[in-house]
Formats: structure tokens, C-alpha cells, sequence
């Protein structure tokens, strides 16, 4: 439902500012009319539509931003004013945006969590929930504090990870396109020249499937292209529906290798939100509906969901965990012990730390496997081009 900001005047001509939710602005009015209220000033909270024209913020900025804003209401600065100090010390033009536009939101009367949550897509729901939380239990700052601290892991860990896959991806890459003008550009100049060797019957068998390949890529080459490139749009327009989604999380899960590593991940990032959340005081099925949308998987996220029902019905967490069977078993008897010890939020951040920890070392060591791999497959491709090209020519020198 839309919002609207408003300023007016209560039977005692005191001024009156906040917000409050209507379908239409003539609504808005017969609302303020209601709570005997003259309206001085009625506006539309554009609010939504701005977040979704804000360029993505990167994380380590926005946690430098939380830390910084806890830091200066720490410190005794009011909060309008530490607003100010960040929007104007800020590079970045929609971080900026966005900050003006709470500190005009607060000013009018709104919590901090209230003009956040407008932009959910710049500082997401975690954040403002955490934020939420705060406000209502009075330590902000601490859990503004608590939300810096895990944007900052969450960067660091991902920047990791990214800078560990990079090299082989690269290398993956290059690969691909140098066998692929091989074939399609150099491979074809030795057709006339293995041509008597064909008509004798005397071309190994080798280079008649390089010399077909070639002949293949560079026939259909059009075809090629314009059918792959069709089918990444469609498979993408696919991937993007719901059972896309659900599809692609699924195949993530049970790749060979690689679904440990993306499990490892999912989880760990749900314990870490839901200890995170639990610790700042947001409510248990609250926390795990946020928890299950930060593990960026479907799959898990419906588990999790079961699991919230089941737990509104009085029932305890590690069950419905354990029973969905994508959760590991350690990690289903740790919170177990930890929900009868009254020690979850504390458990679930440690499963989080011990899970990214094990998660890096896998990554780290599948990295350092993967690119001799990749090295050799390549040099094993070469190897085979030129061989099939060399073993015409030297049939053709022992006959002359």
C-alpha cells in the first residue's frame, strides 16, 4: 500500500508530522480527518520507485557506512546530524541519494528502520530488520555496529571467493577461444595440402576427424553462434521463472564437487543471519523467514520454510532442519544442543564461522587442483592438433 507523508495541525494548532499508508491521496485526507487533523502539507513517499533508479552500492562502502553511523551516535551526535555528516562525506552519488533521502524522512518524523526499509535493494532486509530491532530495544548503535561487521565478512569472504575462481575462469576462457581459431581459422589451410593423401586412403584416421571438425565449424559457424547465442537468451528467460530458479538451485546442490562447496555456503550464510537476527533481538520466526531468503537458494529456503511452520506450532528448530536432509547432520545435533542449552544465537555464528572456514579451505584447495587441470587439458588439446597435423606430413616425406 502506498505511503504518505504528511504535515498538519491537531485541535490546538500544534504542528503534527509523520507517515501513514493509504491507497489514494483523498484517502490520506479522510484518515488525517478522522484523527482530527488539519493537513498543512500531503505527499506521495516516492521513496520505492527512487530505491529502484539507486545504483547497487557495494558492500564494503555500506558497511564502512553502518560502522561510521554507529561510531557518531556512539559519540553523542544526534542522529539527523551524523545522517548529514555521512550523505556529504560520500563519494558515491546513490549512496548519497539515498542518504538524503532518509535524513528528509527521520526529519518528518519517520525511525531510521522506516525510511531504510524503502530501500531494501540498496541496504537489504537484513539490515533493516537488525536496524529495526535496535531502534526498538534502544542499542542501535550495537546493532548497527553487529550489521557493519557482517556486511564486512560477507564482502570479504565473497571478494575471496571471487578472486579464487577468477584465474581459472580466465584461463578456461582463453583456452576455448585459442583451440576455437584453431580450428576455424589455421586447421582449414592444410585441406589441399593432405588432399592426395585422402584420395590414397592413407590419411590418419587422427586428422580426418580434425580436418571434419574444422570443416563442420567453419560451415556452420553462423549456425553455431546464432544457435548458441539463442539458446543462452531462452535458457536465461527460463532461468529467470520460478521454476528456473528452483531448477538451477537444485542441479547446485547435487553437482559433484562443487554442490558440497555451495551447500557449505548456503548454510553457513543462514546461520550466520539467523544468529545474527536472534542475537539483536528479532523474533525467532521473523529472523528465519530472512535467514532462509540470504541463503540465495530455493531449495533450502523452502526447507526452511517447513521448518518456520513447524516451529509456530510449538515445535523445535533441529527437527524440521534434519528432516528436510540438505542441512549436515553436525550441524542439525549442534543446534539441537544449543536450542535445550538456551545458547543458539551463540552456536549459530560459531557453525557459520567453522563452515566458511572449512568452505575457504575447499574452495582453496579445488582452485589450486583446478588450474593444472585446466593446464594440462589444454596442453593435451594442443598436443593433439598438432599431432594430427604433423603425422600427414611425415607420411608425405617418407614417400618422396
Amino acid at each position: 500500500m502506498p505511503e504518505f507523508n504528511y504535515i498538519a495541525r491537531d485541535g490546538s494548532g500544534e504542528k503534527v508530522s509523520g507517515v501513514l499508508s493509504a491507497d489514494t491521496r483523498r484517502e490520506a485526507l479522510t484518515t488525517l480527518a478522522g484523527r482530527s487533523l488539519f493537513p498543512v502539507e500531503v505527499r506521495g513517499e516516492s521513496g520505492v520507485s527512487e530505491a529502484r533508479r539507486v545504483r547497487r552500492v557495494p558492500a564494503q562502502l555500506l558497511a564502512n557506512t553502518y560502522g561510521q553511523l554507529a561510531d557518531l551516535l556512539r559519540s553523542g551526535v544526534p542522529l539527523l546530524r551524523a545522517l548529514d555528516v555521512l550523505r556529504r562525506q560520500t563519494s558515491h552519488a546513490g549512496l548519497k541519494e539515498v542518504l538524503g533521502q532518509i535524513h528528509r524522512q527521520v526529519e518528518e518524523g519517520a525511525t531510521l528502520a522506516h525510511a531504510m526499509g524503502r530501500y531494501r535493494r540498496v541496504f537489504g532486509e537484513m539490515a533493516v530488520s537488525m536496524i529495526r530491532a535496535g531502534g526498538e530495544g534502544g542499542f542501535l548503535e550495537q546493532a548497527l555496529t553487529h550489521v557493519a561487521d557482517f556486511t564486512e565478512a560477507q564482502a570479504d569472504f565473497k571478494s575471496r571467493t571471487v578472486g579464487a575462481v577468477t584465474y581459472p575462469c580466465v584461463l578456461a576462457t582463453f583456452g576455448t577461444l585459442v583451440v576455437i581459431v584453431l580450428l576455424v581459422f589455421f586447421v582449414p589451410k592444410f585441406e589441399d595440402l593432405f588432399g592426395r593423401l585422402r584420395d590414397r586412403g592413407e590419411l590418419p584416421v587422427l586428422t580426418e576427424w580434425l580436418l571434419g571438425t574444422s570443416r563442420f565449424m567453419w560451415q556452420w559457424s553462423l549456425w553455431i553462434v546464432g544457435g548458441g547465442a539463442l539458446a543462452v537468451v531462452l535458457a536465461w528467460q527460463w532461468l529467470a521463472t520460478d521454476q528456473g530458479r528452483a531448477l538451477r538451485d537444485l542441479v547446485k546442490l547435487r553437482l559433484p564437487l562443487a554442490g558440497r562447496i555451495f551447500l557449505s555456503l548456503a548454510v553457513a550464510r543462514f546461520c550466520r543471519v539467523l544468529g545474527t537476527l536472534l542475537n539483536n533481538g528479532v523474533p525467532i520466526l521473523r529472523s528465519l523467514e530472512i535467514s532462509g531468503e540470504a541463503t540465495a537458494n530455493r531449495v533450502l529456503a523452502g526447507a526452511i520454510q517447513k521448518a518456520t511452520e513447524n516451529i509456530s506450532a510449538g515445535e523445535p528448530l533441529a527437527g524440521p532442519l534434519g528432516a528436510c536432509g540438505h542441512f549436515p547432520p553436525t550441524v542439525v545435533e549442534m543446534i539441537s544442543v544449543a536450542e535445550e542449552s538456551n545458547t543458539l544465537e551463540t552456536v549459530l555464528l560459531d557453525i557459520a564461522d567453522s563452515m566458511e572456514r572449512r568452505t575457504w579451505r575447499q574452495l582453496d584447495l579445488a582452485v589450486r587442483l583446478l588450474e593444472p587441470i585446466l593446464l594440462v587439458m589444454l596442453a593435451s588439446v594442443v598436443l593433439v592438433l598438432v599431432v594430427a597435423l604433423l603425422l600427414p606430413m611425415f607420411k608425405m616425406s617418407m614417400t618422396l
